[in-house]
Order: structure tokens, then C-alpha cells, then sequence
């Protein structure tokens, strides 16, 4: 793993670490802060939950695949994981739209635009195959060797069917020459 991705890694994995533990600490207050947000999911959810619950899984979330991702451990599960995480927690903990006064509108905008760009961050991390290539890569690799493979033994195929060809003319020359 190079230094850069390393750093990277640790630069980003920071904020969910805190975050998370943030979430873990404080579980009522994020409950009530993204409550029009978790209630529709709880009220519609297939399993039996509420929403203390998920902001803990949340938080967990965020903890855990911060801390993989910091360790360069299962990188690209960890980053989607933590794409799971953020995207909560960006629309239900900074709705911009639903506020009037311009300054909090403002502040919570800027928010949502940070999380907007660390998903982004994300979403290279988890697409990252540390320079090693990727599946469809290796697959195209695959079909190409196997496509250089088969002409390879068609044009040797040919060229054995040609050989064949003069030895057997050859054969029957001598023959005929055998018998004159």
C-alpha cells in the first residue's frame, strides 16, 4: 500500500472515528435532531426497530469502517460501509432546505456539501484496487490471451494441413516413381 493512500486513508477515517463515537455518546440528542428523518424509516421498516437503535448501528458503523479504513484493513468493504453511514446521516443531520433563517441555512448547506464530497472520497476508496488491476481488466486480459491463443492454433493448424498436403504429394511421387 503506498504512503498516499495510507495518509488518505487516515485523513478520511477520522472524521467517522469522532463522528460515530460522537453518535454513540450522544444517541437521544441524534435521535431528536434527525427525527423527521428516522421516523418515516422506522414506521416503514420490515423488521421490528426504532430509532435509538439505528443511530447506534450508525455510529458503529461509522466507528468500525473508520477504523479498518484507517488500518488499510478490507479498504474497499469498509468504504462502502461507511457510504451507507454518511448518507444518513447527511440528509437526516443537515436538511439546508428546511430552514429559514439564512446564517443556520448557510451553515447546515455547508455541511451537506462536506459529507457530499467525503461520499465522494469514499466512493474512489472503495473503486481503488491499489494499482493492481481490476476484474474487468484481468477478464478483458483473459479473453484476449484466449482469442490470441485460438488463432495461433488455427494458423498452425494451417500450416500442419499444408505440410500434410506435401508430404502426402511427395509420398505419392515416390510411389509413382517406385513403381515406373
Amino acid at each position: 500500500m503506498s504512503l498516499v493512500r495510507s495518509l488518505a486513508r487516515a485523513m478520511m477515517s477520522g472524521i467517522f472515528i469522532s463522528g460515530g463515537i460522537n453518535q454513540l455518546q450522544n444517541v437521544p440528542q441524534k435521535v431528536e435532531a434527525s427525527k423527521d428523518f428516522l421516523d418515516p424509516i422506522v414506521k416503514n421498516s420490515p423488521v421490528q426497530t426504532d430509532a435509538e437503535t439505528l443511530v447506534r448501528i450508525n455510529g458503529a458503523t461509522m466507528v468500525a469502517g473508520g477504523s479498518l479504513l484507517a488500518l488499510g484493513k478490507f479498504t474497499r468493504l469498509s468504504s462502502l460501509a461507511l457510504i451507507g453511514a454518511v448518507a444518513p446521516t447527511t440528509v437526516g443531520g443537515h436538511p439546508f432546505w428546511k430552514y429559514d433563517d439564512p446564517q443556520q441555512r448557510a451553515m447546515q448547506r455547508t455541511q451537506f456539501l462536506k459529507n457530499l464530497a467525503i461520499a465522494g472520497g469514499l466512493v474512489l476508496a472503495a473503486v481503488d484496487t491499489e494499482g493492481k488491476p481490476g476484474l474487468a481488466y484481468r477478464a478483458k486480459l483473459a479473453k484476449d490471451s484466449v482469442e490470441r491463443g485460438a488463432e495461433r492454433t488455427r494458423r498452425e493448424a494451417r500450416y500442419a494441413a499444408r505440410a500434410a498436403r506435401r508430404e502426402a504429394k511427395l509420398a505419392v511421387a515416390q510411389a509413382q516413381n517406385a513403381v515406373s
